[in-house]
């Protein structure tokens, strides 16, 4: 067990305080924001935004650019899926989960590729192609990009992409130094399961409140 603190605290040597500090803030409202989603709660948005405003920093400090472009992504979309999560299907009735349709799938393989393409363009122009890290951050950047996209529009599948992305991202935050963070995902990948459950017990029913 010792060995395993050891490491833990290893990668951390020269790090500024600051960082880390501001990572652990980063993390808890990250975990946060990934519950209140499993709860359909609003308050997905505001704790979201917090969260990806840190890491936007933090990663790009890392030299991590397709991380921190999707996060600055869902920063954004933050924004829009508040929006539409407080749209009202009637007087008393919130918009429900729904899965995907075609139309929509077509689009998220558009966003997908889309991504891919765009994270590949600024790793080309900045010349950041070091290792490995680089090619699975392009892989997970197309992924988020079309869960987040997802799950503004509260579609069901919005957590098959975050499981599969959350499940890649855990050794490159491990490999990168980024300890806590790839913890956290390992902890997400645990919520976003339990949270496809969740979201599909309560397919296509409109809620009353949006604070559970």
């Amino acid at each position: 067990m010792s060995h395993i603190f050891d490491w833990f605290f290893a990668q951390y040597q020269g790090v500024p305080m600051p960082y880390i500090v501001l990572e652990a803030i980063a993390i808890v409202f990250g975990l946060l924001s990934v519950w209140y989603s499993k709860r359909e709660n609003i308050l997905v948005y505001p704790t979201g935004i917090i969260s990806t405003a840190i890491y936007v920093y933090l990663l790009l400090q890392y030299g991590l650019l397709g991380d921190m472009l999707i996060n600055a992504y869902y920063f954004s979309m933050s924004i829009y899926g508040w929006y539409l999560w407080t749209r009202k299907v009637d007087a008393t009735h919130f918009i429900p989960i729904t899965r995907t349709t075609s139309k929509e799938k077509k689009i998220v393989f558009l966003l997908f590729f889309g991504a891919v393409i765009f994270v590949v363009g600024v790793y080309e122009y900045f010349e950041k192609w070091q290792s490995w890290f680089s090619y699975v951050d392009v892989l997970t950047t197309a992924i988020f990009f079309a869960g987040m996209w997802l799950m503004a529009k509260k579609k069901l599948e919005n957590w098959t992409f975050w499981i599969i992305g959350d499940v890649i991202s855990v050794p490159l935050y491990l490999f990168k130094g980024l300890v806590m963070s790839g913890f956290l995902y390992a902890i997400l990948t645990i919520i976003a399961i339990y949270g496809y459950k969740a979201w599909k017990k309560n397919l296509n029913k409109s809620p009353e409140t949006l604070l559970k």
